[in-house]
């Protein structure tokens, strides 16, 4: 890869090697090799720009989960030497509440969390990312709810500021937006569950489909998925999507995976997963990982994982 270490036989390799020497060899200093000095990272609960911030948001994060593992599920990734590479890191870390921190005191409990980490990477760094981590598992596992976890957030941080996708990516930098049969049709699945129609889960996913869904939960099935996306849709009814990012990863001897980075915006006008309609203006940054395959010669949705951080959510609806 143009303007990378030589010790990086690719991307994937770069993303693996760099973010084990960060977080579980500790080499937090090395994090300015690898970041660009002027890095935006954004959440769904703001955004953070300097590399000063990812020390800072690493070392806060590793006090509070000490042990803390990063174990890779999965990266899809895209791009080439001239507009740089998209990597798209899903994440599954097994942890133990044992620091001081936002989460409260230590409660020793033991964790597993997902999250996803989209970066755009040139000359061997990072110098954009947007990371959304399933903060509603951890208010969970350690014994609130995602609502009582963002009204304590709230006392500390104030409203969240939208819109979301701000600072744009570098300007060279143009998200792939492939049109594989697999991206196609995880993007043409939700454009249609966002504009109402969930009968697309019958046709566009398998009928066994394992979804992992925010906040922990999980669906086995069209008609458990279904349930989720009824939630979802209804609170958020007329809201409108907008994919920001799309790619697809084809290799011999596996199912095809794609990533897709999402955004809706819109107002919560209905009740559903999020209770009583309170009107406030909202907007979900989601990334969506999926692995897509023939069944009885069809293209069908076989796995997904549906990353939303319903803390900062709902950290946008008790706004009202």
């Amino acid at each position: 890869m143009k303007g990378f270490d030589a010790q990086f036989k690719d991307l994937d390799d770069y993303i693996r090697v760099i973010t084990a020497r960060i977080w579980e060899g500790r080499e937090t200093g090395r994090i300015r090799d690898w970041y660009s000095a002027d890095c935006a990272v954004i959440t769904p609960g703001g955004t953070s720009s300097g590399v000063d911030a990812v020390i800072r948001g690493t070392l806060e994060t590793l006090t509070q989960f000490p042990d803390r593992r990063l174990l890779c599920e999965d990266i899809v990734s895209a791009g080439d030497d001239e507009r740089g590479y998209l990597s798209s890191h899903r994440i599954a870390s097994p942890m133990t509440h044992s620091g001081p921190g936002v989460f409260g005191r230590p409660t020793g409990q033991r964790l597993m969390v997902r999250t996803v980490a989209d970066c755009v990477c040139r000359d061997n760094r990072i110098v954009h990312e947007w990371l959304v981590r399933d903060q509603g598992a951890i208010a969970r596992q350690t014994g609130r709810t995602p609502q009582a976890l963002a009204a304590e957030w709230m006392q500390l941080r104030g409203v969240p500021t939208l819109p979301l996708h701000q600072p744009p990516a570098p300007a060279w930098w143009h998200d792939p937006m492939h049109t594989t049969p697999g991206a196609a049709l995880l993007a043409s699945t939700y454009r249609r569950l966002w504009a109402g129609d969930l009968a697309v889960l019958a046709t566009n996913a398998d009928e066994a489909i394992d979804a992992r869904l925010p906040s922990g939960d999980s669906a086995t099935g069209v008609a458990a998925l279904q349930a989720f996306w009824f939630g979802m849709t209804a609170a958020f009814s007329g809201a409108t999507l907008h994919i920001d990012s799309l790619a697809e990863r084809i290799e011999p001897a596996r199912t095809p995976r794609v990533a897709m980075r999402w955004r809706v915006v819109g107002h919560h006008v209905g009740g559903g997963r999020y209770g009583v309609a309170t009107g406030q203006p909202v907007e979900i940054l989601g990334i969506t990982h999926a692995e897509v395959g023939t069944r009885q010669g069809v293209n069908r949705i076989l796995r997904e994982w549906v990353m939303v951080d319903e803390v900062a959510l709902w950290m946008q609806l008790l706004c009202a």
